[in-house]
């Protein structure tokens, strides 16, 4: 490529040996993490971020950090390493299939459940019974073969899992480009004040507990949550319906908990249940109910929705029958 040339987005064939490409004056600005999550579609940022501390990222042949900001005509170069053999043992792990074929998989996550191997789960994770399922899965982070999103351990729900590239590539363009439209639905500790609602809040890592997430007005990333309350109860907690526009870490339970609504059973954000009452629910009642995306090979809209599991069944079953409730829509 002539250091004239515009950078073209890297295709999955693009990753399988060195990658070099001139950047553009459209990009020149942008953080080198983002740039190359961006054009290397089939690695994980985490993959690239690891791929950078170990210099084997070069910008004009120097090895530069994560957070440089790129020039028009900076060369980037760097070779992409063999993925490692497969070191995933497959697993038997049940969980529900709600829609299948050639391209993709979508599975009703069980709470507690890990989505890939990471600290102190490296094994008996949702990949592990992926591949136990499927054998083979995409993708070049050898950890987390034909994920696309997360669910959080103790949230339950729908969840997308590719088996092809091709539905791989397509369907993190479209969660990145947001057009896949996801709803949940979470029991919330209190009111927010209105029925309905948009919080569009930045999100990032907590500066102190490394293990949560936090409002960052400087720091963090652009988040979007909407709310409506579809019921409210007696003893305070409301049932809602939740749809986010963005899928930062955390997301839901962030947002919600910075109104005052934390969600039940979250005890990371505020959502604690006391010994006081009858209703101690031994995870977050937050679960993924639905999922509208465009099928990544045939292009036809899909709209695939999960029930909830017993232990949220029941407790909601147990407030609509125990406790007043003052609103309903």
């Amino acid at each position: 490529m002539g250091r004239n040339e515009l950078h073209e987005p890297c295709t999955a064939s693009d990753t399988e040996g060195p990658f070099t490409c001139v950047v553009s004056l459209k990009s020149a600005g942008q953080r080198l993490d983002h740039f190359l999550t961006e054009k290397l579609t089939a690695c994980s940022r985490s993959a690239l971020n690891r791929l950078i501390s170990a210099q084997q990222v070069r910008v004009n042949g120097m090895c530069v950090k994560a957070g440089y900001r790129l020039r028009t005509q900076d060369v980037i170069s760097l070779a992409i390493p063999e993925p490692p053999p497969q070191t995933l043992v497959p697993e038997q792990i049940e969980f529900d299939v709600l829609y299948e074929d050639a391209h993709l998989l979508a599975i009703n996550k069980p709470p507690g459940l890990v989505v890939h191997p990471g600290g102190g789960h490296l094994s008996g994770t949702l990949v592990h019974g992926l591949l136990y399922h499927c054998t083979q899965l995409p993708g070049l982070d050898a950890q987390r073969p034909g994920i696309i999103h997360r669910l959080d351990k103790d949230t339950s729900g729908i969840l997308l899992v590719a088996k092809t590239e091709q539905a791989l590539q397509n369907l993190m363009a479209d969660f990145k480009n947001r057009k896949v439209c996801k709803i949940y639905h979470a029991l919330l500790m209190r009111w927010p004040g209105k029925t309905h609602g948009r919080i569009v809040q930045p999100i990032g890592r907590h500066p102190v507990n490394r293990k949560k997430m936090a409002i960052r007005p400087e720091l963090g990333k652009y988040a979007a949550t909407n709310w409506r309350i579809r019921e409210r109860y007696s003893n305070g907690w409301c049932w809602a319906e939740i749809n986010i526009e963005t899928g930062r870490t955390h997301q839901i339970r962030v947002h919600m908990a910075s109104v005052h609504a934390p969600v039940v059973g979250d005890v990371l954000y505020g959502g604690g249940v006391g010994q006081y009452t009858q209703y101690v629910p031994e995870r977050q009642m937050l679960h993924a109910s639905s999922i509208q995306f465009c099928h990544p090979s045939t292009g036809q809209v899909l709209c695939l929705t999960a029930p909830l599991f017993a232990d949220m069944q029941t407790l909601l079953d147990a407030l609509r029958t125990n406790e007043q409730c003052v609103h309903m829509c």
